[in-house]
């Protein structure tokens, strides 16, 4: 009896190995059959939409840093951040005492500038009549001349220096050249600024834009630059607020590349159009910059076209290997618009056609044939990066750009 029951374990311990070992075997040829990368694919039906994708920070159109021309201290300062100003509306205002009192006194200073003249030009006239009834010499008469002129050059002198003091007294008072919102105001009601006509810049009181027109300053690829154009349409999207999508105008390109990031790029300006108030400045937009489209067309994957140069005809021919029966058939085609990831094949596939997504001639144990009607010229050719007949976008490999499908 107790043979018997060691003979039934024994057996239900090497029936639940043969299982277990079974079990494990699935799952290895399942997971290797899964990690295996696919050799062939079948042609599809399929829109193929070739875009330029970039991103950029938003800023205003228009921004400007207010600054005094004349030294002072702030004496009115009606606006914060975040205000809508009027055009011509008072930004802020400068102590103006010491002004008034200088005014004050180039008025007086002119005012008897103007006594002196007047009353030069009476003792010339005078000297003039005694001149002509020769009661005087000429001597004296001369002398009342020059003293005659000598006053209207000193109010001449007084009057410019009170126009001077005048434009000084205005340029106390700054106003909004255009509607705007305060950006930033990084002084305060009684601090001392300095004006930018001395020897720095000037104290900065406000900063201010049209928040009304904003642009996206991006940074273009300089491989996708090419293919943008002033005045063309992009769409943009905003990160901070999704689902919200706006359209550009590509308003002016770099004409010289520069290096951001490490990417070698030009730089771009496109005017935003019908702006969302919830749009403000400093915001990342993601733009999409549409180059070509076809909807509904035979699409191979790009990784199954191959292109090489025809020795005779130095003219590039693109290739595919295309499964008839048992047998791999080396077959020309010629495509239209491409992505990053397919090929619209205008000529030679069909949709449903398997082909192979490595170069068959290359592989010692497949059996290729030429199509009907052409020879095999021996090697495979290079891996096709993208349409190359006329008018077709031909997008090439290059960093940190993504594509829209």
């Amino acid at each position: 009896m107790k043979t018997l029951l060691t003979l039934i374990v024994v057996a239900a311990l090497g029936a639940g190995g043969w299982f277990y070992w079974k079990k494990q075997r699935d799952e290895s040829a399942a997971t290797l059959a899964s990690s295996t990368p696919a050799s062939s694919a079948t042609v599809e039906t399929r829109s193929i939409r070739f875009a330029v994708s970039a991103a950029g920070d938003i800023g205003p159109a228009e921004q400007v840093s207010v600054r005094p021309e004349v030294n002072g201290k702030i004496e009115q300062l009606p606006v914060d951040v975040g205000d809508f100003v009027k055009k011509d509306s008072l930004l802020f205002k400068l102590d103006d005492g010491d002004l008034q009192i200088e005014k004050d006194g180039q008025d007086k200073a002119v005012e008897r500038t103007r006594l002196e003249l007047e009353q030069a030009q009476r003792e010339y006239k005078r000297a003039a009549d005694l001149f002509g009834s020769k009661l005087i010499s000429q001597e004296l008469f001369e002398d009342a001349r020059t003293k005659f002129d000598l006053a209207k050059n000193s109010l001449d002198r007084a009057q410019k220096s009170l126009d001077l003091m005048m434009d000084r007294l205005r340029r106390t008072r700054v106003t909004a050249p255009f509607d705007c919102t305060v950006l930033t105001r990084p002084v305060s009601v009684g601090q001392a600024v300095s004006g930018s006509g001395g020897f720095n810049a000037g104290t900065e009181v406000l900063s201010i834009a049209n928040l009304s027109d904003l642009v996206i300053n991006a940074h273009i690829n300089q491989a996708d630059v090419t293919r943008l154009t002033v005045n063309q349409e992009v769409s943009v999207t905003i990160e901070a607020i999704p689902g919200l999508r706006l359209t550009g105008k590509v308003e002016r390109l770099a004409p010289q590349s520069t290096l951001k990031n490490n990417i070698r790029g030009f730089a771009a300006r496109i005017l935003l159009k019908d702006v969302d108030k919830a749009v403000r400045p400093g915001m990342t937009a993601n733009i999409t910059i549409p180059v070509a489209s076809a909807e509904n067309v035979v699409a191979a994957p790009l990784a199954s076209v191959f292109t090489e140069t025809n020795p005779e005809t130095r003219q590039v021919e693109r290739h595919v290997f295309v499964k008839v029966g048992d047998e791999w058939e080396r077959r020309p085609i010629e495509i239209g618009v491409s992505d990053y990831f397919f090929a619209e094949v205008t000529k030679g596939l069909q949709a449903g056609d398997e082909v192979a997504l490595e170069d068959k001639a290359k592989t010692a144990k497949s059996s290729v044939k030429p199509a009907a009607g052409t020879t095999a010229t021996g090697g495979g050719g290079s891996r096709a990066t993208g349409a190359g007949s006329s008018g077709v976008a031909t997008p090439a490999p290059r960093p940190a750009t993504s594509t829209t499908r």
